[in-house]
């Protein structure tokens, strides 16, 4: 059973930075595309932020966090990063690890619905 688990979230000023850690367990990820979602409250969906494919050749950004935040992911641990620099109140949201059977990683697939599994999710707070 595959298992995302998050941490790293808090409380932090604007224009400080935190570093989201997603532990993937359950199943190798090879060939699969692992990703950072968001949703804020009152929202109904979450909002895409990151993702990159396994084999580490394609990444891709939210317009909103490009030059702020870098995925990155460790193979020896099976684990994904969000590094989140200058971070804005308009962050402060839930951020949810999320993995992708396929491998494909393209625009059409930056979203809620072409991923497969997730995890709890960690609240991330920015204050002014």
């Amino acid at each position: 059973q595959v298992q995302l688990v998050e941490s790293g979230g808090g409380l932090v000023q604007a224009g400080g930075s935190l570093k989201l850690s997603c532990a993937a367990s359950g199943r190798a990820f090879d060939g699969n595309v692992l990703g950072w979602f968001r949703q804020v409250p009152g929202k109904e969906e979450r909002e895409f932020v990151a993702a990159l494919t396994w084999a580490g050749l394609v990444t891709r950004y939210a317009d909103s966090v490009k030059g702020r935040f870098t995925i990155s992911k460790d193979d020896a641990k099976n684990s994904i990063y969000l590094q989140m620099e200058n971070l804005k109140p308009e962050d402060t949201a839930t951020y949810y690890c999320a993995a992708r059977r396929s491998n494909i990683l393209t625009r059409a697939t930056m979203t809620p619905g072409a991923f497969d599994y997730w995890g709890q999710g960690t609240q991330v707070t920015v204050s002014t």
